[in-house]
């Protein structure tokens, strides 16, 4: 909290771009401007200590859980010329009040002052020191907020007073005389939903149709400015959701608003010590646009010349402390090479990068805007959320938060999140791990410092650095002005992550320290769990689930019990008991406790169905996972993998039509789900075509009868599409393919019902067999070519030639795009290089050489045949099939040379010129014709002589003879 008139001239006001010309258009009263004051400078106390809210907060403290405020109600009129358009005014700025009080000592600081006591507020004096309705308050404020058997963080600080702000702003007459209340109530119902434990369907819902009225009815009418804040705000809240490309969308568009120019790009610099050879590195040019010089920038690295100095900016030591990567190799920096100043056009033309980047000095870049900081904050964590968690990911998101840091920041609460965002980067390196930890642990301590109210007691919490002086610290309207775009963590959050962090380095009791603390018990189970101790993962969820064996009923905080916690369970149940109850049912793979999640939630935590659908999947008992599954959708029918899940099931259960509903719904929740596009395709080609495409019904001008049996137009539609399933199913692989790239079943796939088409869509057949054979040509050989569908390939182009023009057939013409350059280029490129033991592909390729007028390639591929089929071993001794396979190569060879050894030859050495005077293809193809003969006889005498085979052979021979 802060006092009036202390915040400083150069920094925005809070709710000024909301409220201020809004207000000033209605007939409102001296006292909702004066509250609106103080409202925007930070002096929340007074707003919340005057008669009107002590009023209106005491009479919440009597029943917070089904409490409303009767704006109606002309006892709270503070004049009597107070309206209800004023009073509504006066309940909205109290719960905006509220809403940031909570807010400040919860997530960003400082610390409240020891003036401030949320029990003043709530009670009166005779009141106060009764600590029992305080408890009895945030008991109520805990199961009040409680959604869909979702519970909160047990130990969240001033819970009542969010509890109190959220009942305000969601309030349905407020709404009514209040329109812009629909930003703060989605703030709230933001919040609200991060601080449960998991995301509830109930609460996006709220969220969503409030940002749907907000874009319709407000946003055409905001400045650009908060046309971005709302951008920024919609990209966290989508993030947050899952839907990560919806929120690169915003962010894009948040960009272009304000005309912001970055670019990641590479640049030659050194990263090492020792380093001699300076090699490109990555690094993110930014340059606001019109950057304002006025403004101060915190967190300069001392010494070091800064971008903001350049133009004009005041730096100040003042900010959250940014740890030295104190390395013996690396530098602390990327030291770019010094360029000229006649290249900048050539980098442009080089990598195409904005004319206001090609001028920027990449160690000395200028200070950013403070939405422009936050754009490259959030893109940095929209490419961690939607790139596999490696190397290579972690590299391309380092330098956007680098440049924030770098450049400074004039904002305490964005310059915390970039050195947030970069310990989370820097966490998994062997060398910057040990900086990421301690800077997660330095901004946990900050948080904790800044978060934890005065006490005149004298006693100060440790930290790992020193508490910053309070010239060194930022107010709170500095803090709260970017915290929504933000989507600053909380306290225990943090805490939480950094416990994580210590279990992902091994240090187990570390972190079992941090979860017992928190009493985070089912994050500590499951560190137990991660650890091969089950056992005590068990003992840690029943002790908060159940009494003592031996009839104690201590409380979960006495550890003086030695019972095994197999006793009755506790009555009430806790707040977070169908978490417990899935987590126990999962370490000890027990249904009954999943059903017991569902029966304590009143049927409204879905993981339990979740659960429990998971559960019968594995034991194969599908008709119930099916029926768990359904149970879960119908309380939440936004969750991505249980339609994934059902539709397996269904698949399972051969519903072939109820399992494309399900694949449906998955990929219109994330048409990026590549194995949902497979397993959807799969679906469609078991339907059977009822209805055809409605895009393949032929246009007609008959009219339709308005009293035409529908049943009769889809039995004439029927023939006009019998395929309609299969062409689904083919566009649904064709998406898959594009999304999973590398994996070859779905390639085979496509492969199989593009050729199965009538007609055949030849293109994608093309295109799948050249991507199986880049995918396994290396690992099976030829076994990755489908002979079928390619003889297939061949046949189409050569028919389609010979049958198709007019002008009679044109050849094959190289610089002619198509299908028959691809299938040329296909067949010479990946299939021939593949072919060692398969005849049969070699006479394709004779083929396509013949009718490319090649007869000297054509030749040689029917050798090649010949030699494929006499290659394999044991023809001579083995089976008569095996004989008469090599007497038909044999006999197609002797064809062969009699129909092609005395062609002019069209390629290589010799070649003529298409009107004689060139060699031809084998002047000897007679004796070559006999020696295959007279070997392959020699070679079968002795098992097949006087056989139908060796008689047809010898009189192919002999006919060479009388030729000759």
């Amino acid at each position: 909290m802060t006092t009036p008139g202390s915040e400083s001239p150069k920094q925005s006001r809070l709710t000024d771009h909301l409220w201020t010309p809004i207000v000033e258009s209605h007939e409102v009263s001296e006292a909702v401007r004066i509250d609106l004051h103080r409202l925007q400078v930070g002096d929340f106390e007074a707003v919340l200590t005057a008669e009107f809210a002590e009023s209106l907060l005491r009479s919440f403290s009597q029943g917070p859980v089904n409490w409303s405020p009767e704006i109606r109600d002309p006892t709270w009129a503070i004049s009597d010329d107070e309206t209800e358009v004023s009073i509504a005014y006066h309940f909205t700025i109290v719960g905006l009040a509220l809403f940031n009080v909570f807010i400040q000592s919860n997530i960003t600081g400082p610390p409240l002052p020891t003036s401030f006591s949320s029990a003043h507020l709530f009670f009166d004096n005779e009141d106060r020191a009764t600590s029992l309705r305080c408890e009895n308050l945030k008991k109520n404020c805990h199961s009040g907020l409680a959604v869909d058997g979702v519970s909160l963080y047990p130990l969240i600080a001033n819970i009542e007073l969010f509890c109190a702000a959220h009942r305000i702003l969601n309030d349905q007459h407020v709404e009514e005389l209040v329109k812009e209340v629909r930003w703060p109530r989605l703030q709230a119902n933001f919040l609200h939903q991060r601080m449960l434990s998991e995301a509830t369907p109930s609460l996006q819902e709220k969220i969503y149709e409030d940002l749907k009225h907000l874009e319709d009815k407000f946003f055409s009418q905001y400045p650009e400015e908060i046309k971005v804040r709302f951008l920024l705000e919609r990209a966290a809240i989508n993030a947050f959701h899952g839907f990560d490309s919806k929120a690169r969308e915003d962010l894009d568009q948040a960009a272009r608003g304000t005309g912001f120019q970055f670019a990641l790009t590479g640049l030659l610099g050194k990263r090492t010590k020792f380093q001699q050879k300076e090699t490109s590195q990555l690094v993110v040019l930014a340059k606001s646009n019109d950057a304002d010089t006025e403004i101060e920038a915190i967190g300069l690295d001392r010494g070091k010349p800064s971008g903001n100095e350049r133009n004009g900016a005041q730096a100040t030591n003042a900010g959250p402390t940014n740890l030295d990567l104190n390395d013996d190799t690396l530098l602390e920096s990327i030291s770019f090479s010094k360029k000229p100043a006649s290249l900048p056009r050539a980098i442009e033309d080089e990598s195409s990068l904005p004319s206001a980047l090609t001028t920027l000095d990449p160690s000395n870049q200028p200070l950013l805007k403070p939405l422009d900081s936050i754009i490259l904050l959030s893109l940095a964590s929209s490419i961690t959320n939607t790139s596999p968690a490696d190397g290579l990911t972690r590299e391309n998101t380092l330098p956007y938060a680098t440049r924030v840091l770098e450049g400074g920041s004039s904002n305490w609460q964005i310059y915390t999140q970039a050195l947030l965002v970069r310990s989370r980067i820097e966490g998994y390196r062997s060398r910057t791990v040990e900086r990421g930890v301690l800077q997660l642990q330095a901004l946990v301590d900050q948080v904790i410092v800044e978060t934890t109210p005065d006490t005149n007691t004298g006693s100060t919490k440790t930290t790992f650095l020193p508490k910053p002086k309070p010239s060194e610290t930022a107010s709170a309207t500095e803090r709260l002005q970017y915290v929504h775009q933000l989507c600053s963590p909380t306290r225990w959050e943090l805490e939480a992550e950094l416990a994580a962090r210590w279990v992902s380095l091994g240090s187990f009791r570390t972190a079992l320290e941090i979860y017992e603390r928190l009493q985070m018990w089912t994050e500590a189970a499951l560190c137990w769990a991660g650890v091969d101790r089950e056992d005590k993962a068990v003992e840690i969820i029943r002790k908060q689930l159940f009494h003592s064996s031996n009839g104690s009923t201590l409380n979960d905080d006495d550890e003086d019990d030695e019972g095994t916690w197999e006793g009755p369970e506790r009555d009430p149940p806790p707040p977070n008991a169908p978490r417990l109850y899935c987590i126990l049912g999962d370490i000890d793979e027990s249904p009954s406790m999943y059903e017991r999640a569902w029966s304590v939630s009143n049927n409204r935590y879905s993981r339990a169905q979740r659960s429990l659908g998971r559960h019968y999947f594995s034991a194969k008992d599908y008709p119930k996972a099916a029926e768990a599954y359904e149970k879960s959708l119908h309380i939440n029918r936004l969750n991505h993998p249980t339609w994934f899940a059902l539709g397996c099931v269904r698949l399972e259960l051969q519903q072939w039509d109820k399992a494309v509903d399900a694949f449906s719904r998955t990929v219109q929740l994330d048409d990026q789900d590549a194995e949902a596009w497979s397993n959807l395709a799969a679906a469609l080609l078991r339907l059977e075509s009822n209805i055809p495409a409605q895009d393949a019904w032929p246009n007609t001008s008959k009219p339709v009868l308005d009293d035409e049996d529908d049943e009769t137009l889809t039995a004439a539609h029927e023939q006009e599409d019998p395929q309609r399933h299969k062409r689904d199913a083919l566009a649904a692989l064709s998406r898959a393919s594009r999304l999973l790239y590398t994996s070859y079943r779905i390639w085979e796939n496509l492969l199989i019902v593009a050729a199965s088409l009538k007609p055949p869509s030849y293109t994608d057949v093309a295109i799948a067999q050249k991507r199986l054979i880049d995918l396994r040509g290396s690992s099976i050989g030829e076994k990755c070519i489908d002979e079928d569908i390619l003889q297939l390939l061949v046949r189409h182009i050569i028919t389609s030639d010979l049958s198709n023009n007019e002008a009679g057939p044109q050849g094959y013409d190289a610089s002619k795009p198509g299908l028959q350059r691809m299938v040329v280029e296909l067949v010479e490129k990946d299939v021939i290089p593949l072919i060692t033991t398969s005849s049969r592909l070699w006479l394709l390729v004779a083929k396509l050489a013949l009718w490319r007028n090649r007869p000297s390639s054509a030749l040689a591929a029917h050798e090649k045949a010949w030699r494929a089929v006499i290659s394999q071993p044991g023809w001579e001794v083995g089976t008569e099939k095996g004989w008469e396979d090599v007497v038909d190569a044999t006999i197609e060879l002797v064809d062969a040379y009699e129909s092609l050894g005395d062609m002019q030859r069209t390629e290589g050495l010799g070649a003529g010129d298409g009107e004689g005077g060139g060699e031809v293809v084998a002047r000897d193809w007679r004796f070559k014709a006999r020696s295959a003969v007279r070997g392959i006889l020699g070679r079968g005498k002795g098992s097949w002589e006087g056989t139908g085979g060796w008689e047809r052979l010898v009189e192919r021979g002999e006919g060479l003879k009388v030729s000759g």
